[in-house]
């Protein structure tokens, strides 16, 4: 599995869609318009900060999965819930901090994940598309804060 370097096209298309969110309410929140969202009583930077958390706590899913898929220690596992814990926490914290702390975890989360590739967790593709989007995520919400 390790080996495995051609990225299927599907992957990079469901991870490029799922940038859409970071900087379509990224940029919403520079730009200072509300997209209409003030009408049901939301903001962009409210809705990019919860989908900063929940794609936070997603990455925690993948370290899980990969632990899983092969069997691996208390470490694996434990790393794998850091990033709910510090995204949940994030949204109790006043702006900017809220998205400075879910832009830092994203793009930290991003590097700290390339291990897996090279302990043959998960496919050597995964980790340089991990990398791409966490880092394009993580500069979106870091921008909106």
């Amino acid at each position: 599995m390790g080996r495995l370097s051609t990225v299927p096209a599907s992957a990079v298309v469901l991870g490029i869609a799922g940038l859409i969110p970071f900087v379509g309410f990224a940029a919403l929140s520079v730009s200072g318009s509300d997209g209409g969202l003030g009408t049901i009583g939301l903001s962009p930077r409210t809705i990019l900060s919860a989908y900063g958390a929940v794609i936070a706590s997603f990455l925690g899913g993948i370290r899980w999965g990969a632990a899983a898929a092969r069997e691996a220690g208390w470490r694996d596992y434990g790393l794998a819930i850091v990033p709910s814990l510090l995204a949940w926490a994030a949204l109790a914290a006043p702006p900017p901090w809220d998205l400075w702390i879910l832009g830092a975890l994203v793009l930290l989360w991003g590097i700290v994940d390339q291990d897996l590739p090279r302990r043959g967790m998960v496919p050597v593709w995964m980790g340089r598309l991990r990398l791409a989007l966490s880092g394009i995520a993580g500069l979106a919400l870091l921008v909106a804060a």
